[in-house]
């Protein structure tokens, strides 16, 4: 689709990786089919994405607003005041930025900015990581153009006519991970020949999951296996002790996920939408972990649409104590099992979503 327009995108998702990441490719992905298109993006004011946007090169615009917390509390009376605060803010940012489309990616930031859009008939688009929709997108789904999701049977929670199965944005460098097996078994200084464990919790770490580690380091010896655990920028000074261990690396943030992945044998992870994404490309086999304490308890239903597949173990935080020693030993010796759960899981991989939502924003401009 080739015109001499020169486009204009806001973009808006944050609060946390899940959000951002996808918002940032998505533009990327613009970026490279229209080099002269203008950019924005909206956030919240006191997130991450206020340090993240700018990082991957985009200029951002803060919103005063933060969600509704569940318990009574008095940050909750605020709440009116910062939704219009955030309304009367994005509707002068579309005014002055004047957008061809607007995207949202989830975040408390892109319900007021897409609300405004949406009311003054600008072309607009939501992705949805989850297979449990956050408030923001179930609030949104009305009003919007096109909904992209990552899971079947959203129909449950969206209009059907607007839902387009896309699956997640995903970093571009994880299509080839199987071809840099040896090479990151080399960056990592692993021995060749034993399997390795990669352990992941989220770039802040989850505190189960670290716990479940520690616990279990003599029994990860005894196993022969050998553990990358990223335990997360919070917890490394607690656990960087154990670099002195033979069999165990301790980081707190993986900065080349790629090459983690690829020297992995097993993984251990929690189940965010975009952790389960990459983990569909990378086709390792997996044991999730979810977090418990997230809206709706969203962690848990991601993994078991795997997990139902036969594409992962699921092990909840509760089980960890009885099931964590059977179900890992029997998986770490059993190479059926390991190719069997790994061919299973790369099936359910959506290469081509960041290209096939971009289509659906070029569709957008099309109709305008």
């Amino acid at each position: 689709m080739k015109n001499n327009k020169t486009y204009r995108f806001i973009l808006s998702g944050g609060g946390t990786g899940g959000h951002i990441y996808p918002a940032v490719a998505i533009a990327d992905e613009l970026k490279s089919r229209y080099p002269d298109a203008k950019f924005l993006f909206v956030g919240a004011s006191d997130r991450m994405e206020m340090d993240k946007v700018p990082q991957a090169g985009y200029k951002i615009e803060g919103l005063w607003i933060s969600g509704i917390q569940r318990k009574l509390t008095l940050k909750n009376l605020a709440f009116p005041f910062k939704l219009l605060s955030s309304l009367l803010r994005s509707r002068k940012i579309v005014n002055a930025f004047k957008p061809d489309a607007v995207i949202g990616t989830g975040g408390f930031a892109s319900g007021p900015l897409l609300q405004v859009a949406s009311s003054k008939g600008i072309p607009s688009l939501i992705q949805e990581q989850n297979s449990f929709p956050g408030i923001t997108n179930k609030l949104l789904a009305k009003k919007v153009n096109t909904i992209c999701v990552a899971y079947e049977g959203l129909e449950k929670f969206f209009p059907k006519a607007k839902i387009r199965l896309t699956g997640n944005p995903i970093r571009k460098d994880l299509l080839h991970v199987k071809d840099k097996h040896i090479e990151s078994k080399d960056v990592f200084k692993l021995t060749h020949n034993k399997q390795t464990l990669l352990v992941l919790g989220g770039s802040l770490g989850a505190r189960r999951i670290n716990q479940l580690i520690e616990e279990n380091i003599n029994f990860f010896e005894a196993q022969d296996i050998q553990v990358i655990w990223q335990c997360g920028k919070l917890y490394y000074d607690q656990y960087k002790q154990y670099n002195e261990l033979e069999h165990v690396q301790v980081h707190a943030f993986l900065n080349q996920m790629d090459l983690a992945y690829a020297a992995a044998d097993v993984i251990i992870s929690r189940a965010g939408a975009i952790s389960v994404s990459e983990l569909c490309i990378v086709g390792k086999p997996v044991v999730f972990i979810p977090s418990p304490n997230v809206a709706e308890d969203h962690q848990t239903k991601n993994a078991k649409s795997v997990a139902d597949k036969n594409a992962a173990v699921l092990i909840r935080e509760k089980d960890l104590n009885t099931d964590f020693q059977n179900e890992f030993s029997e998986l770490i010796s059993n190479k059926n099992k390991q190719s069997e759960l790994s061919k299973n899981i790369e099936a359910l991989a959506l290469v081509n979503a960041t290209n096939a939502i971009v289509d659906e924003v070029e569709k957008l401009l099309k109709s305008k």
